[in-house]
């Protein structure tokens, strides 16, 4: 969830996160707070209901959502409620900050998490920026935090990577592009490719790569499943439901000793179909191997002799 402001005097642009309990409410919805399908309606921060309230207009990613959210808040918004998605955000950016401009208090709602994040919010934070206008947030759960502490992976070092592209080319290729990030690394994911993203990400990460998968964070149904890579594709290939987090180990910090040949040129193959100039990729596994370029490059040519290359 989140509201924002512009004009005289109340020139600020206001980004709430809204509690994952938002998607998936059926007709059977109760307003007293409990665990619901996709998440808990007690997690949403005391500020909400006061933004909520005291909006001048409400743009909201579902305005059906929206309204389930404020009857179980108890919450009724004074101000004029509108759609915003990632169909019309670009085209309704500009009403809104013309709305921002003329001083009005503008409340952008998401259907589960933070605005901008993996979610409808960017272009409307951007453009309200570029006009000085002030952006705030009411901060809330996070999935990406809440995964992490929950996966039993390093966390002191984290980037989140957010959702994968659709295509298994342009996924492959992505995930070359840090398969020798050692930070831990975080992903959304739709459950209907989660078994895909999972085996990929054994391709390119190593099939012993441990990662855990969150489903259902803060749900009735809460699931943390952790093993590597491979053994959590077999599992997703039998089917997944569910809001999905996928937490991976960053890579191992490998000696120069560790590293033979064969491991430097596959670290130079990837970097290349990723897109980079062998020259290019050659530097960064050096870098990365604590190796002299000269020894990746001998590997390379070697390799390329024997056709591996």
């Amino acid at each position: 969830m989140s509201p924002v402001h512009g004009g005289t005097g109340r020139d600020t642009v206001v980004l709430p996160t809204a509690p994952r309990s938002l998607r998936g409410w059926g007709r059977d919805w109760n307003p007293c707070p409990r665990r619901y399908p996709i998440g808990d309606i007690a997690d949403a921060p005391p500020r909400l209901a006061e933004e909520l309230a005291g909006a001048d207009l409400v743009a909201a990613e579902d305005t059906r959502r929206l309204r389930r959210l404020t009857q179980a808040l108890g919450v009724t918004p004074k101000g004029r409620v509108v759609s915003y998605f990632e169909g019309n955000e670009s085209a309704r950016t500009p009403e809104l900050v013309q709305e921002l401009l003329g001083g009005a208090r503008v409340l952008l709602v998401t259907d589960a998490g933070m605005p901008s994040v993996s979610d409808p919010g960017y272009r409307l934070v951007a453009a309200a920026v570029e006009e000085n206008i002030k952006v705030t947030a009411v901060p809330g759960p996070s999935a990406v935090l809440t995964a992490l502490a929950l996966s039993g992976l390093p966390v002191d070092r984290f980037c989140f990577e957010g959702f994968l592209p659709r295509k298994a080319g342009e996924r492959l290729s992505r995930l070359r592009e840090v398969a020798g990030e050692r930070r831990t690394l975080v992903y959304f994911e739709a459950p209907h490719r989660l078994d895909d993203t999972l085996a990929a990400m054994a391709e390119v990460f190593g099939a012993d790569r441990r990662a855990a998968v969150c489903r259902e964070l803060t749900k009735t149904y809460e699931e943390v499943r952790r093993g590597p890579l491979a053994e959590l594709a077999e599992w997703a290939a039998e089917g997944v439901r569910g809001e999905i987090t996928v937490v991976v180990e960053g890579a191992a910090e490998t000696g120069p000793e560790e590293l033979d040949a064969g491991e430097l040129v596959r670290r130079v193959r990837i970097r290349e179909e990723a897109g980079e100039r062998r020259k290019e990729a050659i530097a960064a596994v050096a870098v990365e191997a604590g190796l002299p370029k000269r020894v990746v490059f001998d590997a390379v040519v070697a390799a390329k002799k024997d056709g591996a290359v």
